[in-house]
């Protein structure tokens, strides 16, 4: 369940292109469909979040193709010119070849000058191109 943006935060809009520079899909349990597996990405961003970033998903794939996926991922690196780090949840569907994913920031999981970072985002696209991604976040 993500948390809810309270009204009297200030916000701010970050925009990045997002590029996935590895991918891992190991499956852990084809015995029906969906078929489970583990997903391990490495991802880049570039723009308002300049950063590096190691995925782990776990992604229910169907016959068709389609799938659903969750994933948590650390973001290293710089948001707005601030250094640091923080955690992503995120939510991700494919479908006819391509993605939409919605995350927001793990509370309390920002580190150095993203210390008190919260915020929420996401990306839609052609499965497996790069993506501009959003984040709209702020400081508590």
């Amino acid at each position: 369940m993500e948390p809810t943006m309270n009204d009297t935060r200030t916000t701010t809009h970050a925009i990045a292109t997002v590029v996935v520079t590895r991918s891992e899909a190991k499956p852990y349990d084809e015995s029906s469909h969906p078929a489970l597996f583990e997903i391990a990405l490495t991802e880049t961003f570039t723009g308002d979040v300049e950063a590096e970033s190691e995925v782990r998903a776990l992604q229910a794939r169907r016959a068709d193709g389609s799938a659903s996926m969750v994933s948590m991922q650390r973001v290293r690196g710089t948001l707005s010119g601030r250094r640091g780090s923080f955690v992503l949840q995120g939510s991700e569907i494919i479908q006819n070849g391509r993605i939409e994913a919605a995350w927001f920031v793990v509370p309390g999981s920002g580190t150095g000058d993203l210390s008190g970072l919260h915020g929420e985002g996401g990306f839609e696209g052609e499965f497996g191109k790069s993506s501009d991604a959003t984040l709209d976040y702020g400081f508590t």
